[in-house]
């Protein structure tokens, strides 16, 4: 093993506190860690500074430290490299997550014991063009959402498939998702849930003004175009619920599958369908 890296999300106090449990733990076992200058200069342990920018150098496995939010985060950071996350969760649903703060210990012997497997999972990748020229580029875990920005005013997407045309849809908004998504926005705007091991788009209308636009699934080797229209300019684009980009009428914006993935660690004793029942529907 090369090294672990702990990504965490400063803005938590509890991260600081399992950060540095996590540290002791991992050098316990003989393994090199490496954190960010700041926490590593908190710690009084410079020596194990290291730029998340250049975390790929030295590890091969990472500790996201925070909640779904943070995950989605790191995921688009390391995406590039193919490095597998362990999400240890300190949000508050934590779906994404595989430990808890209470299970330290065992996490960090079940990875250096190799007892685990990794899931790929699929991103996005949103291209957009402007009056023929291609602006910006973003990937995603979770999914691309088209919206209105302000309360009541309406925006139409037109959407093409492989330069088929699909239809268009008139409402809120569209967000187009991968299966990991499909348990974020999409559900809320009464998407279907997808196991997240297999690949597709997930093509939800948010509050749409018709009586037959509904959820669709898509095949994931196609190639999305959506053009933006509307009476105002009050449009953006949202990626993971955490970047955005303001739009303008006349947009295009491509949705393909991202060449990279998220590689996921995961325990073998769980399973998808106990997540479900314990995150969304409140089992025990």
């Amino acid at each position: 093993m090369q090294g672990i890296g702990l990504a965490v999300n400063k803005g938590k106090p509890k991260a600081w506190i399992v950060a540095r449990e996590l540290v002791y733990l991992i050098e316990q076992r003989g393994i090199d860690v490496y954190l960010e200058p700041e926490l590593a200069h908190h710690f009084e342990r410079d020596d194990l500074a290291l730029p998340i920018t250049r975390f790929h150098e030295k590890i091969d496995k990472v500790f996201v430290l925070g909640g779904d939010g943070t995950l989605l985060g790191f995921a688009r950071h390391f995406a590039p490299y193919n490095i597998p996350i362990l999400s240890i969760n300190l949000g508050n649903l934590g779906f994404l997550s595989e430990a808890e703060p209470e299970d330290l210990p065992r996490a960090v012997e079940q990875i250096i014991r190799n007892d685990f497997y990794i899931e790929k999972r699929m991103m996005l990748e949103a291209i957009i063009i402007r009056r023929e020229e291609q602006l910006k580029n973003f990937i995603a875990l979770n999914d691309v959402g088209i919206s209105t920005g302000s309360f009541s005013r309406m925006i139409t997407h037109t959407v093409y498939v492989n330069e088929r045309y699909l239809g268009s849809f008139s409402g809120d908004g569209l967000i187009i998702s991968t299966p990991t998504g499909s348990t974020a926005y999409s559900l809320s705007a009464g998407g279907p849930i997808v196991v997240p091991y297999i690949d597709l788009f997930l093509l939800t209308p948010v509050a749409p003004h018709s009586l037959t636009s509904r959820p669709m699934v898509l095949s994931a080797d196609e190639k999305l175009r959506i053009k933006v229209d509307s009476t105002h300019q009050d449009i953006g684009l949202t990626v993971d619920g955490q970047l955005g980009f303001k739009l303008e009428v006349e947009d295009d914006i491509i949705i393909q599958k991202s060449p990279y993935v998220t590689s996921l660690i995961k325990w073998r004793e769980h399973n998808f369908f106990e997540v479900i029942r314990k995150k969304l529907q409140g089992e025990n």
